[in-house]
């Protein structure tokens, strides 16, 4: 039951006077809506929109077969005269819809009652409706690509900004949740902006293949533009800014499946980010703050909650995203020259891996604003497990004297037994006879130092910074 029926409008009695009907997909929703799209990614997928995607279509078709000879250049005037979405009978598309069960006939008979003087006979003149839609799904692809772009600059900007002001700020490396190793925290940040830098390629790599005009006909022959085939799909696709394939992909739907893949990988990494932040953020770890928005309510019993509902909503995203996927994959299984089973499941997995997509990437925009690296949280943890993160250190000072294998062994003796009375490694340390006097005093503090064991932290984090930067600066 959708949001606005009620159980009498469930039942078939007709429901509450008023009630449209016209909301029930989460990205669309009333309340909801807003977690699971973005303003942009509704603008993109409306109906409206995409009628007149279709309708820009066929007016550039058009106007590129009467360069060609194909059609009257009175005729193709004339179309992309009316070619208007404003100028168009929608309730008799709509109408046409219902009747004829195809997606696609009653905006055509529609834009062919539109022309006047003959001119709709040559609306649609030997395309195929997948080449339309296909088209147009192409041209929405490329929307979502050019507004993920702009969601992705300042989130790298902004990472950048944070990794090189804490790049040699000493902090907890961890793994499998437990302290591992110290680390420079801004490493952790140059993490997540290495990874975005790897999908800005990606994104930029897959646009000519993906971003592809389809235009060959019925089978793929390219028999109803003879002799101009090749000249028409080269002349429409630079008219509408895609590209022009070296054949049709009626049934080859990689293009579509590779775009659903990235975005979610896209969303992955978004997800992993602000799941890392949500943890972070966590009051017994305390190491990064996320600045609070007054009004904002985290329960509706415990007045005290401030939840990070950015980080999680994120999360549900790349999830979400990552659904699409198994749909995407299954377009790859079409038959024989095309059928509809792989584009009508496009119709659904493209739109709605781009809605979870771009509303990831706004909220983790938000996120990344409001956030606050807390260096007093996070030298508190650090000296907290300052033994245990020694231990590697402590193994490669021993080894010169005892060799790196029975280094390791007694320092793992020494070390777990320290853990499991709750002692001080350092003190345990200083009660071996066998390594007591194998390091000195100045030695050992240079050990326990977390500060002397970052590696190349720092110059690894500049680097990826400055590859960020550098990316900024070349990528208008």
């Amino acid at each position: 039951m959708t949001v606005q029926e009620t159980p009498s409008t469930a039942s078939g009695s007709g429901g509450q006077t008023g009630c449209t009907h016209t909301r029930s997909h989460i990205t669309d929703s009333a309340f909801s809506g807003l977690g699971y799209s973005t303003v942009a990614s509704r603008r993109i997928f409306c109906d409206m929109c995409r009628y007149q995607r279709w309708l820009d279509i066929e007016a550039a078709l058009a106007t590129a077969q009467a360069e060609l000879g194909l059609i009257p250049g009175w005729a193709a005037g004339l179309i992309g005269e009316r070619a208007r979405v404003e100028l168009i009978d929608l309730d008799q598309v709509h109408a046409d819809i219902r009747r004829t069960r195809h997606s696609l006939v009653g905006l055509l008979n529609a834009l062919a009652s539109a022309c006047p003087d003959g001119a709709g006979e040559y609306v649609h003149y030997g395309a195929t409706t997948q080449d339309i839609q296909d088209t147009g799904q192409a041209l929405e692809m490329r929307d979502v690509l050019d507004e993920l772009d702009r969601l992705l600059r300042p989130i790298v900007d902004r990472l950048a900004d944070l990794a090189e002001e804490h790049a040699a700020t000493v902090a907890v490396g961890r793994t499998h949740a437990q302290p591992a190793l110290p680390i420079g925290f801004g490493l952790k940040i140059a993490s997540w902006l290495d990874e975005l830098l790897r999908h800005a390629e990606r994104l930029v790599a897959m646009r000519p293949r993906v971003l592809a005009i389809q235009l060959f006909g019925a089978v793929g022959t390219s028999a109803s533009f003879s002799p101009h085939g090749r000249e028409l799909a080269t002349r429409v696709a630079a008219r509408l800014g895609l590209t022009s394939p070296l054949m049709a992909w009626h049934s080859a739907r990689d293009r579509v499946a590779e775009y659903v893949m990235t975005l979610a990988a896209c969303t992955a990494t978004a997800g992993r980010i602000a799941d890392e932040i949500r943890t972070l953020s966590r009051p017994e770890l305390g190491e990064l703050d996320l600045i609070w928005q007054p009004g904002t309510i985290g329960s509706s019993t415990m007045p005290h909650k401030r939840n990070p509902d950015d980080c999680e909503q994120v999360v549900v995203m790349s999830r979400l995203a990552a659904g699409q996927v198994v749909s995407a994959m299954a377009t790859m299984g079409s038959e024989h020259e095309r059928d509809s089973r792989s584009w009508r499941i496009e119709w659904a997995c493209v739109p709605d891996v781009s809605h979870y997509c771009l509303r990831a990437y706004e909220t983790l925009g938000s996120v990344i604003d409001s956030l606050v690296p807390n260096p007093g949280g996070i030298t508190a943890n650090l000296h907290c497990v300052r033994d245990q993160i020694a231990t590697e250190a402590l193994m490669l000072a021993l080894a010169p004297h005892l060799g790196k294998q029975t280094a390791y062994r007694r320092v793992y003796e020494v070390s777990q037994q320290a853990q499991s009375k709750g002692v001080d490694l350092r003190a345990a340390l200083a009660e071996q006879p066998d390594l007591r006097p194998l390091l000195t005093t100045e030695e050992l503090d240079q050990v326990f130092d977390p500060g002397h064991y970052i590696g190349h932290s720092v110059t690894l984090t500049r680097d990826v910074v400055a590859a960020a930067r550098g990316w900024l600066r070349t990528s208008g």
